[in-house]
């Protein structure tokens, strides 16, 4: 990997004349077949060219997953341009860390990169390999070329077309290059085929002309949402404009906020919509999404490789996980996600806010409640009544769904064991004594006490009480049998609660202690923050008596397997240190595999509404919209999250911090992050560190040259026109 060897470099970065294609789906140009010019002889392989610069982003080479690469030098799977775009922007952040050790790999979340580095050439290769095709095809089909060849006026209506889509999806990796590398080796179809120095342009220069490009190409590509799907149209362009002046600041020094928010506003109102469930755009089917403007398509029967989606889905599978729940064959168990990006997502991302505490029930001294309410199984270890004191003393509720319920009490969970009923009915227990016989249905509170074998039997109604009550009433719990608990649903204040029984101001229950363990007489519950719908859980079914507050609004958004993960990474080989992520999956809307189980039919989602939404709402807070456009853009997104309006924020909430926590949250993985924080000045000296930025344990700040990658070393020695960007 010393020596990335592709089919240009900077001294031979044209394609010369005997350059060619092969297999033109899916093949770049071969030198061994037929040269790039009489390929065009046959009117079918315009088409066919233009599949193959869109498959330059989606595939590694020639062959399927492997063997006729596109670079060489380096493994094919990592050569890739999805997959080497994922590392740069991904692994060098906090939203993801990998576990391998293949060779300088780790340097990437260090931030201890070298101009030497393989994998930085190698993806520079492959940006440069990309740029280099559609130089080539833009370079065959202009209008003398069609002319020369008796291309028919129909066809050159399509090449039109084909060729405003090759000029964006150059000026596509040409801003790739400037975000990541700034002054690039630059080179158009203008320049003459052949073996020269390409020269170095500026960054403000190449801002210039991608710009220019994009501007050029507006009305001549398909208008939004009418080109076939995977194929850029002029909701694509619109998004790499936004994209260009969002980051213009950083590229150039001028600020561009106001064109950005007017490119996002065209874009806002070209159609599209967000997909309304979160999770369905990252799965199998979101092909189907008409939030997506575009995609790096992904196929696992015909469009297969080692990097992209069959890297991003299989390095994220490994420890515990069921591979199959994300609908592959195993897993390669590499990458997750550091504390600090976890703590982005706020507390109860299952709509979880408070969990049920079970405190020491499980130890607690049982007694066994057998009767008709459960079959008179006295084996059931379920039905039962707890001694927290350790006194004999037992108690419980115990709900009985029919009147005339019959129960007797053991202290062993056996058919044989002794059994106690009450022969006379008047409190006081005898060995094989008669059932106790329970007139109403409902919830009952039963205390026994063993040293003296008696009784007690009531009945209890419990509500919820409390200032986050609607009215200041309270509000009746019914019996929920999956969780053998109380439950109650409803809208409620941001407040404080207790439940209470019967009406009795002694029977009340509060949590003195803040951890979901309740006591008679505890403090009120203050949890409530927000108002909202919220459903509550009272489990009296034994002591510890507990409770779990849950709502329908919470952030969806939080995709984590935790089972038998740790937060912290104090090793990073180890998979299980740090939560794996399983946002994307080969898995459809409906719960179907993909069709193949190592490689997966999930696309990419390289640009889509939600971010769109997302750049409007930072521009304006940075100057160049309606702020109160941009809060309403904001909290669309938001809604998605919640499904609810509880997501939404307020003007006085409204802040940059806010957006870069929430890109965090509505767009991670998808390629984003390493330029988010770059431009919010939190990528490399900013305040903000992650576990193991700067190879240290708990992160720490590194010089700010690390915002820009360095030109490789090999390119920068084989050509005398470049100079190396500052710091390295």
């Amino acid at each position: 990997m010393n020596s990335v060897k592709i089919l240009f470099l900077s001294i031979l970065i044209i394609l010369t004349a005997t350059s060619c294609f092969d297999d033109l789906d899916t093949v770049p140009l071969d030198p061994t077949q037929v040269t790039s010019g009489s390929v065009f002889d046959n009117e079918d392989a315009y088409r066919g060219v233009l599949a193959k610069l869109y498959a330059g982003l989606s595939v590694s080479g020639q062959e399927g997953p492997s063997g006729r690469p596109d670079i060489s030098g380096i493994d094919e799977g990592f050569g890739q341009y999805l997959r080497g775009y994922w590392y740069h922007q991904q692994l060098t952040t906090d939203e993801a860390i990998i576990g391998w050790n293949d060779q300088t790999i780790f340097d990437f979340h260090h931030q201890t990169w070298t101009p030497s580095d393989g994998f930085t050439f190698a993806f520079y290769s492959r940006i440069f390999y990309q740029i280099s095709l559609c130089n080539e095809f833009l370079r065959e089909t202009t209008d003398s070329k069609l002319s020369s060849r008796g291309v028919s006026d129909e066809l050159r209506s399509e090449i039109r077309e084909f060729r405003a889509e090759a000029r964006f999806l150059r000026a596509l990796s040409y801003w790739h290059a400037l975000d990541l590398f700034r002054n690039v080796p630059f080179v158009t179809e203008q320049d003459d085929v052949g073996a020269f120095f390409p020269q170095q342009i500026q960054a403000a220069d190449l801002f210039d002309f991608i710009e220019s490009e994009l501007l050029e190409i507006e009305e001549t590509i398909a208008a939004p949402g009418t080109n076939e799907y995977g194929r850029a149209d002029r909701g694509a362009v619109w998004m790499l404009l936004a994209k260009l002046y969002l980051n213009a600041e950083v590229y150039t020094g001028e600020n561009r906020y106001a064109d950005c928010f007017e490119y996002c506003e065209k874009i806002i109102s070209a159609g599209y919509q967000l997909e309304e469930e979160y999770a369905h755009l990252f799965l199998a089917d979101n092909d189907n999404s008409s939030e997506i403007i575009f995609p790096i398509i992904s196929d696992g029967v015909n469009t297969r490789t080692w990097g992209g989606m069959t890297f991003i889905i299989n390095a994220a599978i490994g420890g515990n996980m069921n591979p199959s729940d994300l609908g592959m064959g195993g897993g390669w168990g590499g990458i997750r996600a550091v504390r600090e990006f976890v703590e982005v997502f706020p507390e109860g991302g299952d709509g979880v806010i408070v969990e049920r505490n079970l405190g020491q029930t499980v130890s607690y001294p049982k007694l066994y409640v057998p009767g008709t309410h459960q079959g008179n199984d006295p084996t059931d270890t379920r039905n039962s009544l707890s001694s927290p004191g350790g006194d004999n003393v037992f108690f419980g509720h115990k709900y009985f769904p029919d009147p005339n319920t019959e129960i007797r009490f053991t202290r062993i969970p056996s058919s044989t064991a002794p059994i106690y009923g009450d022969n006379q009915g008047d409190g006081t227990l005898q060995i094989n004594g008669n059932p106790i016989v329970v007139p109403e249905p409902g919830l009952h509170y039963i205390r026994v006490n063993w040293s003296n074998f008696t009784y007690t039997i009531e009945r209890r109604e419990w509500a919820l009480q409390g200032s986050a009550v609607p009215g200041g009433g309270s509000l009746p719990l019914e019996w929920n049998e999956d969780e053998r608990a109380l439950e109650v649903e409803a809208q409620l204040n941001a407040g404080e609660f207790t439940f209470i029984a019967n009406d009795d101001p002694v029977l009340v229950l509060g949590d003195t202690g803040g951890d979901a363990i309740l006591e008679i007489g505890g403090d009120p519950i203050q949890t409530i923050t927000v108002p909202g719908l919220y459903k509550i859980f009272l489990f009296v079914d034994q002591p510890d008596y507990s409770y779990k507050l849950t709502t329908e609004a919470f952030d969806r958004r939080g995709m984590f397997y935790t089972d038998g993960h740790t937060l912290d990474i104090e090793d990073i080989t180890q998979f299980t240190q740090g939560y794996a992520v399983t946002k994307f999956k080969n898995i459809t809307s409906d719960g179907v595999s993909g069709a193949d189980a190592t490689f997966p039919d999930t696309d990419f989602p390289k640009f889509r509404l939600a971010d769109a939404y997302l750049m409007a709402a930072e521009a304006a807070l940075r100057g160049g919209g309606s702020v109160q456009q941009g809060l309403d853009y904001f909290n669309r997104v938001r809604e998605r999250a919640y499904k609810s309006t509880a997501g939404h924020v307020t003007m006085e909430e409204f802040d940059l911090q806010l957006i870069l926590d929430e890109r965090a949250r509505e767009l991670y993985w998808e390629c984003h992050r390493r330029t988010d924080l770059v431009r919010f000045g939190q990528f490399s000296d900013g305040d903000y560190v992650w576990q193991w930025k700067g190879a240290a344990p708990d992160g720490q700040q590194v010089s700010s040259h690390r915002d820009v990658f360095p030109i490789p070393s090999s390119d920068l020695n084989s050509n005398p026109n470049l100079v190396q960007n500052p710091g390295y």
